[in-house]
C-alpha cells in the first residue's frame, strides 16, 4: 500500500494542475486516471480537438472567401476529412504527452484506472488501495442528456462523437444554442453542412450579454447557419436514411419536424461523480449534483476536497485550473482563492466571443448605476485590413467611480483581448486607466482602448 500527501482523482485541467502545484509545494502526489491518456475531457475530447477543427475550417473559410481579395490564387482547396481528423488527433497526442512529461518532471505517480474512495484517507484503484492525507475530486463533467433523444455517438452524437464523424454530414441538427453547439455547428457549416440550431430559449448563449448574443446570431446567420429559437425538442428517431427530429414551438405549442443526417446534442454538461462512493462516505451534494464545498474546496468530510466542473462555478477548463492551483496551496497551508466573477468565457468561433464580469442585464437587475463604452471594429484599421471588422468591444463601468464591472467582445482574437480587462478588474482599475494606457498601432487591442475612451469623453475613431 502506497502512502501519499495528496491523491488527485482525475487528470483534466483541474486535476493535473492541482497535482503539479502540490508537487511544487513539496508534497508526495499521485493522480488517478482511467483513460489511456492524461488530460481529461478537455485535452482528449473537448477544448483542444475542437479548437484544432475550428482552426482548420477557419483557414478553409479564409481560402474560399478572402484569399482572392488579397491577390492569392490557386483555386478552391479540397477538404481531406481523414487528414483533418489526423491533424486533430496529432494535436491531442502532443498535448497529452506533454502532461505525461510534466508528471515525470514533478515526480507525480500516475495511478492508472478508475478510482473509488472506500473511506476517508484511502483511494482504491483496481485491486490496490492507497493511503492519502488529502484527496481531491477532480472528475470533471459529462454531456447532459435529453429525454427522447438517445445518444449513440454515430448518428445522434454528443460533442465527443461530433469530433470524430465518419464523414461530413449534408445536414446537421444541433440541439442547444450554447458554446459547444455553436462551435461545432460552425465547424461543419464551414465544411459545407446545412446546419440548423434548435434552442429552447428565445436567444442564443443565454449567459452572455444580450446585445452581443443578438449581434452574434446575425453574423452566424450570414455565415449560413440556421436557427430555430424557443423550441422544445420532443424526440429524435433514427430511420434508414436519416434522423427525424421533432420539436414544439413554445409560443404556440405547434409541432414541427426536421430531417438531418446527424444530430448533435449540446444541451450542456453535468458533474461526473459516479462510482466514487460519495454517498456511502456521506459527502454532501448540491441539488444540481455538484459536490458541495465550503468556499475553500473542502467537503463536509475531512481530508476530501473537490474542484473544477465537479463543484459550483462556471464549467470551464481555466476555472478548473485556477481551482486546482488554489486548492493545492490551501492544502499546503497557504492562502488560495479564485474569484469566479473574474473568470473569462470564450466562444472560439470566427469571430470569437469573449466576456468577463457582469452583463448589462445583470447590472440593471441589481439596480447598479453604470455607463457603457462601446466601439465598433469597423473603426479599427487592422480589423478592416484583415476582413475581420464584424463585431465590437463593450465595456461596462460604474457610473460614479469608473471602475470596470464587465466587458464583452465580439471580434477577432476576442479570447486574447479579454485578458487586458481581466487584469484590470483584478487590480480594481477604472476604464480611464485602460484609456490612458498606450496600445500599439495597428492592433485589434486598440478597440479595447477605444471602448474605454467611450466610457469617458468619447472614442477617438468612432
Amino acid at each position: 500500500m502506497a502512502s501519499y500527501d495528496l491523491i488527485v482523482i482525475g487528470s483534466g485541467p483541474g486535476g493535473y494542475v492541482c497535482a503539479i502545484r502540490a508537487a511544487q509545494l513539496g508534497m508526495k502526489v499521485a493522480c488517478v486516471e482511467g483513460r489511456e491518456t492524461l488530460g481529461g475531457t478537455c485535452l482528449n475530447v473537448g477544448c483542444i480537438p475542437s479548437k484544432a477543427l475550428l482552426h482548420a475550417t477557419h483557414m478553409l473559410h479564409e481560402a474560399e472567401h478572402n484569399f482572392a481579395k488579397m491577390g492569392l490564387g490557386g483555386g478552391k482547396p479540397k477538404v481531406d476529412w481523414k487528414a483533418m481528423l489526423a491533424y486533430k488527433d496529432d494535436t491531442i497526442a502532443q498535448n497529452t504527452k506533454g502532461i505525461e512529461f510534466l508528471f515525470k518532471k514533478n515526480k507525480i505517480d500516475w495511478l492508472k484506472g478508475w478510482g473509488t474512495i472506500p473511506e476517508p484517507g484511502k483511494v482504491k484503484v483496481g485491486k490496490d488501495t492507497h493511503e492519502a492525507k488529502n484527496i481531491v475530486i477532480a472528475t470533471g463533467s459529462e454531456s447532459a442528456t435529453l429525454p427522447g433523444v438517445e445518444i449513440d455517438e454515430k448518428t445522434i452524437v454528443s460533442s465527443t462523437g461530433a469530433l470524430s464523424l465518419g464523414k461530413i454530414p449534408k445536414k446537421l441538427a444541433v440541439i442547444g444554442g450554447g458554446v459547444i453547439g455553436l462551435e461545432m455547428g460552425s465547424v461543419y457549416a464551414r465544411l459545407g453542412s446545412e446546419v440548423t440550431v434548435i434552442e429552447y430559449l428565445d436567444r442564443l448563449i443565454p449567459a452572455n450579454d444580450a446585445e452581443v448574443a443578438k449581434a452574434f446570431q446575425k453574423i452566424l446567420k450570414k455565415q449560413g447557419m440556421n436557427f430555430v429559437l424557443g423550441a422544445a425538442v420532443q424526440s429524435a428517431e433514427v430511420l434508414k436514411t436519416k434522423t427525424k427530429l421533432t420539436y414544439k414551438l413554445r409560443k404556440d405549442d405547434s409541432e414541427h419536424t426536421l430531417d438531418a443526417d446527424v444530430v448533435l446534442v449540446a444541451t450542456g454538461r453535468k458533474p461526473f461523480t459516479e462510482g466514487l462512493g460519495l454517498d456511502k462516505l456521506g459527502v454532501e451534494l448540491t441539488k444540481r449534483g455538484q459536490v458541495a464545498t465550503n468556499g475553500h474546496f473542502a467537503t463536509n468530510v475531512k481530508g476530501i476536497h473537490a474542484i473544477g466542473d465537479a463543484i459550483d462555478g462556471p464549467m470551464l477548463a481555466h476555472k478548473a485550473e485556477d481551482d486546482g492551483y488554489a486548492c493545492a496551496e490551501i492544502i499546503a497551508g497557504q492562502a488560495g482563492h479564485v474569484d469566479y466573477n473574474k473568470v473569462p468565457g470564450v466562444i472560439y468561433t470566427a469571430p470569437e466571443v469573449a466576456d468577463v464580469g457582469a452583463t448589462e442585464e445583470e447590472l440593471k437587475e441589481a439596480g447598479r448605476a453604470y455607463k457603457v463604452g462601446k466601439f465598433s471594429l469597423m473603426g479599427n484599421g487592422r480589423a478592416k485590413a484583415n476582413f475581420a471588422a464584424d463585431g465590437f468591444v463593450k465595456i461596462l463601468a460604474d457610473k460614479e467611480t469608473d471602475r470596470i464591472l464587465g466587458a464583452h467582445i465580439i471580434g477577432p482574437y476576442a479570447g486574447d483581448l479579454i485578458h487586458e480587462i481581466c487584469v484590470a478588474m483584478e487590480f480594481g482599475a477604472a476604464a480611464e486607466d485602460i484609456a490612458r494606457t498606450c496600445h500599439a498601432h495597428p492592433t485589434y487591442s486598440e478597440a479595447v482602448r477605444e471602448a474605454a475612451l467611450a466610457c469617458g469623453d468619447g472614442a477617438l475613431h468612432a
